[in-house]
């Protein structure tokens, strides 16, 4: 019986209606990815409020700056195992076996912070930083797997592995958020570990089917059976190392979007609890409800998003990706003038209106859908085959660095007053933003050398 291959799930681009059909592996990994983010992002809608909780509360009863310098400190290490954890996938496990060793390792964090005391806590951290590392560049390398070069679809299919990406965000504080805020942290974090096992069960009995040989052999022992040696060890030709500079320049900004960014799950989840007036129609909302706006722009905006970029891209006109990225940083400039607005309602009248937060997230998650989805499809098309897992882990060292200044950043809102620091964020995204689009985007164009 024949082998499945990667030709097999992808339709053909001289096929009808080859223009929108994405291969049925994009589906599977879409859940797969949905499950795993629920779990991620139900604990992380806790983690703050946990930290700052009194103890007669269930929580650690720590000072802000404390549970904020922690926040970053884990999150930052969240993206910078992926470097190892890249590597790892190309030189030995092979993607399928990376993503399943690492959601393993991570349903145990999970299952370990859902007991009590601060043993538990760490190595529940720990677990989740390391599985991390197997799971998140291996996933992102698998959906890229399913394309032939030059593919035009890949953008689009990026979009919507993004969209299951914010599906499982959306649902996470609702299951986790809700549990943790009225039976007990704890609860909240068991309900993260049942999400990252029906992932896995998913993955590893349809994922054969749907995804045949794709992603089972490591990438270098796929280069040593094809004897391609010289595309294995040769040196880097002038256009791939022009390429990767191309990457390696936007990571700077990739730093201030996502510093920017991270401050949703520190500083304005702290900011909603205590300064927004949370009660509509006489309904108090919970504070970790607010996670889900993120998500519920991105499933909403996130299929607009991948149609409009396909039907540019068909017409000769698609923005570059680093056009792409000084709009997101725009973008984010627009969406934290909005906290701004709410600081100064809330040092005047005592509470900020929630218009404020539903307006700042709204642009936030239109900057997002212009970096995110279409910065992993970047990193797949630029880098060399022969080491695009572990290029995708150093891609990730930048979301590393902003979810570490995240914490940092955030801190500083106790000294320096929430209203000059969002001011402070908006002016700073919204220059890089107009840096990157009228000097940089141009010369890092042309050194994409035609990709897109």
């Amino acid at each position: 019986m024949k082998a499945t291959t990667a030709s097999d799930t992808i339709p053909p681009l001289d096929s009808p209606g080859d223009q929108n059909r994405q291969p049925p592996a994009l589906f599977l990994l879409f859940f797969v990815e949905m499950w795993e983010r629920m779990s991620y992002y139900g604990m992380r809608a806790l983690l703050v409020l946990y930290m700052t909780a009194a103890t007669t509360a269930g929580g650690f009863g720590w000072e802000k700056s404390e549970a904020l310098s922690l926040y970053g400190w884990y999150t930052g290490l969240v993206y910078l195992t992926p470097l190892f954890g890249g590597w790892m996938a190309d030189r030995f496990l092979g993607l399928r076996k990376s993503v399943t060793l690492g959601a393993t390792i991570m349903m145990l964090g999970h299952i370990s912070m859902a007991f009590p005391g601060l043993g538990a806590f760490y190595l529940g951290l720990g677990c989740l930083i390391l599985g991390n590392g197997f799971f998140k560049p291996a996933m992102g390398q698998l959906v890229g797997s399913l394309f032939k070069e030059g593919d035009r679809r890949r953008d689009g299919a990026y979009t919507i592995f993004y969209v299951g990406v914010n599906t499982g965000a959306f649902i996470a504080p609702f299951v986790s958020g809700t549990l943790g805020e009225k039976l007990g942290f704890h609860w909240g974090f068991g309900a993260a570990a049942v999400g990252m096992f029906i992932g896995q069960i998913l993955f590893i009995f349809v994922g054969p089917r749907l995804l045949g040989d794709i992603g089972i052999k490591p990438a270098a022992t796929i280069k040593k059976e094809t004897k391609d040696l010289e595309v294995s060890h040769g040196a880097l030709s002038w256009i791939e190392k022009d390429r990767l500079k191309v990457i390696f320049s936007l990571m700077i900004f990739v730093v201030v979007f996502w510093t920017a960014f991270e401050q949703a799950g520190g500083l304005m989840t702290l900011y909603t609890d205590e300064k927004v007036n949370r009660e509509v129609f006489g309904f108090l909302i919970p504070t970790t409800w607010f996670q889900s706006l993120n998500p519920i722009y991105i499933m909403t905006l996130g299929p607009l998003f991948a149609w409009f970029w396909t039907r540019l891209a068909l017409k000769g006109r698609d923005p570059s990706a680093p056009e792409k990225f000084g709009w997101a940083l725009l973008l984010m400039g627009i969406g934290f003038l909005f906290m701004v607005f709410a600081a100064q309602e809330s040092a005047a009248l005592g509470k900020a209106s929630i218009h404020w937060i539903l307006l700042s997230y709204f642009f936030q998650t239109c900057g997002e859908l212009c970096i995110s989805p279409v910065g992993l499809s970047m990193v797949n098309k630029l880098t060399p085959s022969r080491f695009g897992t572990i290029m995708m882990g150093i891609w990730y060292l930048s979301f590393a660095c902003a979810n570490k200044l995240s914490g940092v950043v955030g801190s500083y809102a106790e000294k320096l007053g929430e209203t000059q620091l969002f001011g402070a964020i908006s002016i700073t995204a919204a220059s890089c933003g107009l840096i990157l689009l009228l000097f940089i985007a141009k010369p890092l164009k042309a050194k994409m050398h035609g990709v897109h």
